[in-house]
């Protein structure tokens, strides 16, 4: 097995991170969802939206992503942020390229955002998922998370007519 790297986050990986979180999210991204039951909004695709939390995740926090290399390419990487004043270290996105999934990479990313957190003196980590990503559910799980509650997203279609609007396919 090739040697796994981690490093910080540089501002020319943004391309590279991107690609690899929106194939990371494919079938288990509420912006999936959503284009799933309205189509592409606004002219924009869901992976268009997907890729935009990341430059969320990088003005939020951009110490925050820690990168996963092989062989001198990115293969994944995880995204944190602190707050401080509630106590709680944030991951909103861990993605690995497919290739490299199964092999603890993601499993070590948790480790090192959870390290980070425990330097800065919190005592709690938050991760979210969907129901239907059984991949995140099992490993975080099994990293110590314990789900504490569950969430349905809602959308409304705010122009006139908006059943002519719609996307055929119904959601999953």
């Amino acid at each position: 097995m090739s040697s796994i790297t981690f490093r910080p986050y540089r501002h020319d990986d943004l391309d590279a991170l991107r690609a690899i979180m929106v194939d990371a999210f494919d079938g288990v991204s509420i912006d999936q969802g959503i284009e799933r039951v309205h189509g592409p909004i606004h002219g924009r695709d869901w992976r268009w939206r997907k890729g935009r939390h990341l430059d969320e995740d990088i003005a939020r926090d951009a110490g925050g992503l820690i990168v996963a290399e092989a062989e001198g390419q990115i293969i994944g990487f995880i995204s944190t942020w602190i707050d401080h004043q509630a106590g709680l270290g944030h991951i909103p996105n861990l993605s690995l390229r497919p290739e490299w999934r199964g092999r603890g990479i993601g499993r070590q990313l948790i480790q090192l955002a959870c390290d980070r957190f425990r330097a800065a003196g919190l005592t709690h980590a938050k991760i979210e998922t969907l129901e239907q990503n059984a991949v995140g559910n099992h490993l975080y799980t099994d990293c110590g998370f314990r789900e504490v509650a569950r969430q349905v997203h809602f959308v409304a279609d705010l122009r006139p007519n908006p059943e002519s609007h719609a996307a055929k396919e119904p959601p999953p």
